[in-house]
């Protein structure tokens, strides 16, 4: 689905490689935590697939039409839109309203977005991603600012979501990535 063959990349202005060689196959189904130290290119991986960098040397394959759906570590929502609205750019209201739900948020799909607390930022951005038809979900720190009990709920709904998809998960808690069911590619 996903592979990373002989792949060099460093940001403009940088002469540091992020990535050097790097090699990573991605199969189809597979739900896979990228661990490490910050600034080893567990971010990078996820932009390159996106397609929002390109690499300086290598390639990065990617099965054709795959179908992406991203949750970044900022929740990128638009601010003065309602909660509704914002999940309802990619799916239907009835579907985000379901997920609303799920995710604890009924009742507030009326708010704007700047009125809401960090956690339930997070959890629009969740319900967004999920609301999409996607083949393959990649989650950059998606669970940050929630409560532990938010979290594990959060995390079971991401598990019902994501059934026989292909996940890559970005974080720093392997708690986070034990509640997702992810196999650790730890970044030296």
């Amino acid at each position: 689905m996903i592979n990373f063959k002989n792949v060099t990349f460093s940001y403009k202005g940088s002469k540091e490689n992020v990535l050097k060689d790097f090699f990573l196959h991605i199969k189809e189904g597979d739900r896979i935590w990228l661990s490490g130290a910050s600034g080893r290119g567990k971010t990078t991986i996820l932009r390159l697939i996106m397609g929002l960098e390109r690499v300086k040397k290598g390639k990065v394959e990617l099965k054709e039409n795959i179908k992406i759906s991203t949750v970044f570590q900022e929740d990128r929502l638009i601010p003065n839109l309602t909660v509704l609205k914002n999940i309802a750019l990619f799916s239907s209201e009835e579907k985000a309203k379901e997920l609303l739900n799920q995710l604890g948020l009924k009742g507030n799909e009326d708010m704007p977005i700047y009125e809401l607390s960090g956690g339930m930022k997070r959890r629009v951005a969740l319900a967004r991603a999920l609301s999409m038809d996607f083949d393959l979900l990649l989650l950059d720190e998606a669970l940050n600012g929630l409560d532990e009990v938010t979290k594990k709920n959060t995390a079971l709904l991401i598990n019902k979501y994501t059934e026989n998809k292909t996940v890559v998960f970005v974080s720093h808690s392997s708690e986070e990535a034990a509640l997702l069911n992810t196999k650790e590619f730890k970044l030296i």
